[in-house]
Formats: structure tokens, sequence, C-alpha cells
């Protein structure tokens, strides 16, 4: 008897390695655009979680198989789901949530076009590194629905004069044109698009652990009116984290012209 062939929902639609501290979590579902379906959303909220509490990542990068790096939500589970209401973008919050929230650096590697909800899937990431040449857009209203759920990272990253263009229009628009506006953090041409990301990885390894958490923290943070209110508030945390067990090896490796430990590969001291 033939084995059953396995069900869409049960093949793997993502696919994670790791080496050198850095956590890969590849999008891999080509033939469907890497589409927003909820199997793909519950392995990747999975492999995410995965990487958060392996103490040997440092860095997330998040990268897709294919040409395209994430079409947006699933539009076919969408249709189906009409009866139930369950439709997969009520599930999106909870990734970009969860990417938000990854208390380690997450990188987006963008080899190629993005729409609606795989925009908001790269303006959640920390840093975005785009192809120049890969395509961008806003696609809701042309469906008849609006940039909601995605608004959560989108609007925190994207110049508020461009984002009405971009999400009224429904444009299509290029790397260089989502570098100016913030969309992504750099957009560099195709052959250059591993090397940065790497390089980008390079840097963010040697930064320590609860350190960069901590960055991630005060970037985020909402800044008091009152500019000494704010003085003493940061005061507490530079202090706090200049006597920690990292802040003091930080120093101690610097005088001592070493890498401290937390970098990969470095000598245990």
């Amino acid at each position: 008897m033939d084995e059953p062939r396995p069900t869409r929902s049960a093949q793997p639609m993502i696919r994670t390695s790791t080496a050198a501290g850095i956590a890969t979590i590849t999008l891999d579902s080509p033939a469907n655009r890497n589409a927003l379906s909820t199997p793909l959303m519950t392995q990747f909220l999975a492999a995410l979680a995965a990487a958060v509490d392996d103490p040997q990542v440092r860095v997330v990068v998040l990268s897709h198989e294919g040409p395209v790096f994430c079409s947006g939500a699933d539009l076919a589970e969408t249709q189906r789901a009409y009866e139930s209401r369950q439709v997969p973008v009520a599930m999106l919050g909870d990734v970009l949530a969860a990417v938000w929230e990854c208390p380690k650096p997450v990188v987006a590697r963008v080899g190629g076009p993005a729409r609606a909800g795989g925009l908001g899937l790269l303006a959640a990431a920390d840093i975005a590194v785009c192809d120049a040449a890969a395509t961008f857009a806003f696609t809701e209203v042309r469906l008849g629905v609006v940039p909601a759920v995605i608004s959560a990272s989108v609007l925190r990253r994207l110049d508020r004069r461009a984002a009405a263009q971009l999400y009224l229009t429904g444009e299509v628009f290029d790397g260089r044109r989502a570098q100016q506006v913030g969309l992504v953090s750099v957009a560099v041409p195709a052959e250059a698009l591993d090397a940065t990301v790497a390089a980008v990885c390079a840097d963010l390894v040697r930064g320590a652990p609860t350190a960069l958490a901590g960055t991630k923290q005060l970037l985020r943070r909402a800044v008091p009116d009152d500019f000494r209110d704010d003085v003493a508030a940061l005061r507490e945390i530079s202090t706090d984290y200049f006597l920690s067990d990292e802040g003091r090896e930080g120093v101690r490796a610097f005088r001592e012209k070493r890498d401290p430990w937390w970098v990969p590969g470095s000598v245990t001291w």
C-alpha cells in the first residue's frame, strides 16, 4: 500500500541552521511565495522560540528560499476561512510581536520582493538588508483591506509622509526607496547581499548578550519630557551595566587587548 502523502500543514515550511552564534531561520515555502499561512507562521514561531532559548545563538537572521522574500498573507487560506472568520492575518500579530520582542538582534535578509505582511515581518527586525532591485508594496487597499496589523512594526520605521503615499496608493517601490523612507537599513546590489549580512552579523556577535538585549530595550523606551529625569534614569542603567559581570569582563578584555568571552572563538579566561 502506498504511503499517504503528507498534508501541506505537515510539510516543513521553515528551515533552520546555526553556526558561529548565528541562527538562520529560512522561510521555505517558495511554491507559495513564502506566504504567511497558519502552518508557516506556527513553524516560524517555534523556530524563533528555539533560537531565543539556545544560549549559543547570539543573532537571528530571517532569510528565504526562492526569489520572493514573502508575499504577505496566504490569500487561498484566507478565502477558505471566511466562514470561520479565523483568517491567517489574526496570527500575524503574534509573529510580529515575537520578532519585535526577541531579546537577540534580528537581521532580515531580503533578496527578493516583499508585499503586505512580508513588509511587517522585515520591519519588525532590528536590521534589514535588501537587494536594491527587490520590490515592495503595501497592496492591501487594492484588495479592499487595510494594512492594520503590520502597522505595529511598519509605522515605527517608516517616514510618515512616505507611509501615507505608499499605504494609500499601493504603488511598487524598490530597495533604494525602501532605504530612503526607513523601511530597510541598507540596500545593496544583489551580489553584495550575503556579504553585507555576514558583515552585520560579525559585528553583532561582538556585543555582549545581556548588553545587546538591554540596548534593544533602550532603543524602544519612551523618552521622558524632562531632560534631567531622563539623565537620572539612564545614569542608573549605565551604572548597572558597568558593574555587571559582562561590563567588568568587557573592560578587562579591552585593557588586556583580547576578545571578551562572549565573542565566538575567543579564548576563555
